[in-house]
């Protein structure tokens, strides 16, 4: 089997920064057609600018996905400028601290239905497009991947993070049971579960307390933090026909950390 994407089209949320900018970056450079989609658009402008308004392998979406109209649209212009769709990679996330004893919080709602409603609703509509494409040229063999990100806080008890391991662990359980769903129309459904990787969130987060860096590096048996890049490498194994017997896996990739107790590498 094959690690090539190479003439793939996959679409990529989450994709004007960060970890989702990493693997579309990196599935382009790979020779896939990628569509970034993220709710920044000025972002997204910065970053692809004209390379998105051409004719070559990257196009550019601004919308909040959250929205079933918005989700439409997305499907819509990845398939009138590649025809077809054959990856999604759901890297959209958001991490929200809240008080875990707080009835009146919503911060459990807003992780649930940014870190796991978004991504479901995408994957349920994506797929029904590529069973579509499927029956239409009446294809054997593999007819999409699905990837999510997930994170190692879906396994760790940390209080102040109590909306966003909830929603982590919701996107593990949605993982196998539309790998399950999609099996038999040759759909496979993984994730990739991290930690210690440099997020978007992250980065902001050793700005605002720098002195943490050598907490998560202490944290983590491989002694560092990740690159966002790094964690490409898997997305595209997972998406691509390498991995073709593998679906309703979450692969861990976080330098041994959830190894550890939470103490000592709290989970974020």
């Amino acid at each position: 089997m094959s690690l090539s994407i190479a003439g793939k089209t996959a679409i990529v949320t989450g994709a004007a920064n960060g970890i989702g900018l990493a693997i579309a970056r990196h599935f382009v450079d790979k020779g896939a057609n990628v569509m970034f989609a993220d709710i920044d658009e000025d972002r997204l402008d910065a970053e692809l600018g004209d390379e998105a308004r051409g004719e070559g392998p990257v196009r550019m979406f601004a919308g909040d996905l959250c929205q079933k109209l918005t989700v439409a649209n997305l499907l819509s212009a990845t398939v009138d400028a590649f025809d077809r769709i054959d990856i999604l990679v759901n890297a959209s996330r958001q991490m929200q601290v809240s008080d875990p004893l707080d009835p009146e919080g919503d911060g459990v709602e807003a992780m649930l239905r940014q870190n796991l409603m978004t991504s479901l609703r995408l994957s349920q509509m994506t797929a029904r497009r590529m069973i579509a494409q499927a029956e239409a040229d009446g294809r054997d063999g593999p007819v999409g991947a699905i990837v999510n990100l997930s994170s190692i806080a879906a396994h760790r008890a940390q209080p102040g993070l109590l909306g966003y391991s909830i929603a982590t662990a919701a996107v593990d359980q949605m993982t196998r049971s539309l790998a399950v769903a999609l099996a038999p129309n040759r759909i496979r459904v993984n994730a990739v579960a991290f930690g210690s990787v440099m997020s978007a969130g992250l980065q902001q987060m050793l700005k605002d307390q720098p002195d943490y860096r050598e907490v998560i590096a202490a944290g983590t048996p491989l002694g560092r933090i990740a690159a966002a890049a790094e964690l490409a490498e898997t997305v595209q194994f997972l998406a691509s026909d390498a991995s073709g017997f593998m679906t309703g896996q979450v692969v861990t990739v976080d330098g041994g950390r959830g190894l550890l107790d939470a103490v000592a590498a709290p989970a974020f």
